[in-house]
C-alpha cells in the first residue's frame, strides 16, 4: 500500500490534535508518541504533528515561522460544498483563520484556512463532471 506522511512542526501538540480532530482527522495511536501525534485523514494520508524539537531532528534546517513564511500548502478535497463549508466553520471555531476569499469557478470552490501554527490548507470541492467537460 502506498501512503504519505505529512510532517508538520507545531507549537502545542494537544491544541493541534484538537484542531485537526475538529476538521475530521482521526487520531492514530500507532504512530503517536509524547513528541509526535499522528492524525489520519485516510488509510493512505497521515498527518504527523511533531513538536519543534522532534521536527528539527528530522532535517537539521531552521524552521521558518509558518505565520510569516509559506513553505508549502496542502489541499483537502471534500465531497460537497456543504462539507467544505462545515469543515471551514469547524476550523474557524477551533482557532484557525480563513486567510483568502473563497474561490468560485464553474467546476470548483476553494476556501483557504491556516491552522493554529499558520500552516495553509485549501479545502476544495471539485465537481468532476463539470471539470471533465472543460477538458473535452
Amino acid at each position: 500500500m502506498k501512503q504519505i506522511f505529512i510532517n508538520l512542526p507545531v507549537r502545542d501538540l494537544l491544541a493541534s490534535v484538537k484542531f485537526y480532530t475538529q476538521l475530521g482527522f482521526v487520531p492514530n495511536p500507532v504512530f503517536s508518541f509524547d513528541d509526535q501525534k499522528c492524525m489520519a485523514w485516510s488509510d493512505q494520508i497521515l498527518l504527523m504533528l511533531q513538536n519543534y524539537e522532534m521536527f528539527q531532528t528530522g532535517n537539521g534546517k531552521p524552521i521558518p515561522n509558518p505565520k510569516e513564511h509559506t513553505n508549502s500548502s496542502y489541499t483537502l478535497p471534500v465531497e460537497s460544498v456543504e462539507q467544505m463549508n462545515l469543515m471551514v466553520e469547524a476550523a474557524l471555531q477551533a482557532g484557525g483563520l480563513e486567510i483568502l476569499p473563497k474561490i468560485e469557478e464553474t467546476f470548483m470552490q476553494v476556501r483557504t484556512i491556516s491552522d493554529l501554527d499558520g500552516h495553509i490548507w485549501g479545502i476544495i470541492y471539485l465537481d468532476m463532471i463539470k471539470f471533465s467537460a472543460l477538458k473535452s
